[in-house]
C-alpha cells in the first residue's frame, strides 16, 4: 500500500508539473503574439505616418516646384536672373572706382590708323599708311584697362559701371509695368468675364481699340510731346512706364475674362451666389486666385517683352534719356560706323545683357508653364 501511495502521489505531482509547464508555454506564447502584434501595429502606423509625410511632402506647391526644378532651362533662366540682379543692384555698391554719369577728364591721345593701296605707273602695288593723332581733354572710347573694365564711352563715362545702372532702369521699370498691367488687367478682364452682357462688350471693344492702335507712330507722336515739357531725367522714366502699361494691358485683360467665363460656371460660384456672398468677394476671393497660375506665366513671360521694348525705345532715342543709363541707348551708338568697327567694347556688352534678360525670364516663364499644367503626368 505503501507503494501504491507513493506511486499516485509521484504521477499526481508530475501531471501537477506538466500542468503548470503547460501553463506558463501557453503564457509565453500569449505574450510573444501579444509582442508580435504590438510591433505589427507599430509598424502599421509607421507605415500610415511615413504614407501621410509622404502625401504632405506631395501638396500642389511642392508638386510645381518638383517639376519645375526638373527642368534645365528653367534653373539655367534662374542663374540667368539672379546674375542680373547681382549685378545690376549689388555691383555699385562693391565696384565704386566710377559713377554713372562720373567723366573720366584724363588727357589722351587718340590714333586713327588708315590704310591705301594704289598701283603707280609700273604696276607696282604701293601701300600708304595714314596716321592721325588727336589729343582729347576727355578719355573717350578708352579701350578696357584695369582704370575701365570695359573701356570708356564716346562721353567718357565708364561703360562697366553705366551698365550696372542701365540694368536697374530696365529691371525696375520691367516689373512696375508688369505689375500695373496685371492690376488693370486683373480689374478689367474680371469685371467683364463675371457680368457679361453690356459690361463685357464695353470692356472688350476697349481692349480691341487699345490692341489695334499702331504703337510706333503713336510713341513718336507722345516723344515729341514730351520734349516739349521739358522734364528731367528721372520724371522721363516714370511718363515711359505709363506709355508702355497704357499700350500693354490689353492681352492681360483678355487672357482673365477668358478664364473667368471658364470658371463661373464651376460648383463653387454656384455654391456661393446659394449663400449671398457680395459680387466683389466672388470675383477677388474665389475667381481670381483661380487665375493665378496662368497670370504669374503671362508676368514672366511679359517681364522679358517689357524689357526688350524699353530697349528698343531707348534705341530710338524715344526712352530713358542721358545722363540716366540704359542699355538701348548704349547700343544706340552703333550708329555710327567708327564705333560699330573698332569700338565693340561700347556696345556688345549691353546687348549681351539685354539677350540674358529675355532668355533668362523665356525659359523661367516657359518652365512655369510646364510645372502647373495639371495634364502634366510627372
Amino acid at each position: 500500500m505503501n507503494e501504491g501511495q507513493e506511486l499516485d502521489e509521484k504521477l499526481h505531482t508530475a501531471a501537477e508539473e506538466n500542468a503548470e509547464t503547460q501553463t506558463v508555454t501557453k503564457e509565453a506564447t500569449a505574450a510573444a503574439e501579444n509582442s508580435k502584434a504590438e510591433e505589427t501595429a507599430e509598424e502599421n502606423s509607421k507605415a500610415e505616418g511615413e504614407e501621410e509625410a509622404t502625401y504632405k511632402e506631395m501638396s500642389p506647391f511642392r508638386l510645381v516646384l518638383r517639376r519645375f526644378f526638373r527642368s534645365k532651362l528653367s534653373i539655367v533662366g534662374l542663374v540667368m536672373i539672379a546674375f542680373l540682379f547681382l549685378f545690376s543692384f549689388f555691383g555699385p555698391v562693391v565696384y565704386r572706382a566710377w559713377g554713372e554719369s562720373e567723366l573720366d577728364m584724363t588727357p589722351s591721345v587718340d590714333t586713327v590708323q588708315e590704310s591705301y593701296s594704289y598701283k603707280d605707273e609700273n604696276g607696282e602695288e604701293i601701300t600708304v599708311v595714314e596716321v592721325l593723332e588727336h589729343e582729347k581733354t576727355i578719355n573717350t572710347y578708352a579701350n578696357p584697362s584695369k582704370d575701365h573694365i570695359l573701356g570708356t564711352d564716346d562721353k567718357g563715362m565708364d561703360v562697366f559701371v553705366r551698365l550696372m545702372y542701365g540694368g536697374r532702369i530696365s529691371l525696375m521699370i520691367g516689373f512696375i509695368v508688369v505689375i500695373l498691367d496685371t492690376i488693370i488687367g486683373i480689374v478689367l478682364g474680371g469685371l467683364a468675364g463675371y457680368f457679361g452682357g453690356w459690361v463685357d462688350q464695353v470692356i472688350m471693344r476697349i481692349v480691341d481699340i487699345f490692341s489695334c492702335i499702331p504703337t510706333l507712330p503713336i510713341l513718336l507722336i507722345a516723344s515729341s510731346v514730351i520734349d516739349s515739357w521739358e522734364l528731367t531725367a528721372d520724371q522721363r522714366i516714370y511718363v515711359l512706364m505709363v506709355i508702355i502699361t497704357i499700350f500693354s494691358w490689353s492681352s492681360t485683360a483678355r487672357m482673365v475674362r477668358g478664364q473667368i467665363l471658364s470658371l463661373r460656371e464651376q460648383e463653387y460660384i454656384t455654391a456661393t451666389e446659394v449663400m449671398g456672398l457680395p459680387t466683389w468677394r466672388k470675383i477677388f476671393k474665389h475667381l481670381i486666385p483661380n487665375v493665378m497660375p496662368q497670370l504669374i506665366v503671362s508676368m514672366t513671360l511679359g517681364l522679358g517683352g517689357v524689357i526688350l521694348y524699353e530697349s528698343t525705345l531707348s534705341y530710338l532715342g524715344l526712352g530713358v534719356q542721358f545722363p540716366k543709363a540704359a542699355w538701348g541707348s548704349m547700343i544706340a551708338l552703333v550708329n555710327d560706323p567708327m564705333i560699330l568697327q573698332y569700338h565693340p567694347n561700347v556696345w556688345l556688352p549691353a546687348g549681351f545683357l539685354i539677350v540674358i534678360a529675355v532668355l533668362g525670364f523665356n525659359f523661367v516663364g516657359d518652365g512655369l508653364r510646364d510645372a502647373m499644367d495639371p495634364k502634366a503626368r510627372k
